[in-house]
């Protein structure tokens, strides 16, 4: 059985941090991207899945609802997984369909209109805020993070 290391939603998506800092240390074998803009792209679906030679981890590119059929199949066969969702919508449509999440680490969100930082990273609008509240009120474990060696800020100190 596979196993979800990390769930982490980054607008960025593939870059840097996250192929270099939070897939180290925990045995993680591959990358899943969910969003489902890049998924019905087979040109960004291919840049995407090319780039597997990195650092040798396997990376697959999935809509919210594919990403779920995938765990309910067999939860990701072999895969050591990090899961890096878009937008915090898709992860909500992703569990709605299945996909079973335990914690979320929220690093990477752009400020746009009608959005405050919560972190210098990560900046959420109401419609962000209230799918969040409602993970954590079910239990989802939720913090805020860019980089693991970053101070990690739990969802109680971040929204106020």
């Amino acid at each position: 059985m596979g196993q979800i290391n990390l769930a982490r939603v980054d607008d960025r998506l593939i870059h840097g941090q996250v192929m270099t800092k939070w897939t180290k240390g925990f045995g993680t074998n591959s990358v899943y991207v969910v969003d489902n803009a890049t998924a019905a792209d087979d040109f960004m679906k291919d840049i995407y899945v090319s780039t597997n030679s990195t650092g040798g981890l396997s990376i697959k590119v999935y809509s919210a609802t594919e990403v779920a059929e995938e765990w309910k199949k067999n939860q990701f066969g072999d895969d050591k997984v990090v899961v890096v969702f878009k937008y915090i919508k898709e992860v909500k449509e992703a569990m709605d369909a299945g996909l079973e999440l335990k914690e979320l680490n929220v690093g990477g969100v752009s400020k746009k209109a009608n959005t405050k930082f919560v972190i210098p990273t990560v900046a959420i609008g109401d419609d962000e805020k209230a799918l969040l509240k409602d993970f954590h009120d079910n239990g989802l474990e939720i913090y805020f993070q860019t980089v693991p060696d970053s101070k990690r800020v739990e969802y109680d100190s971040a929204i106020k």
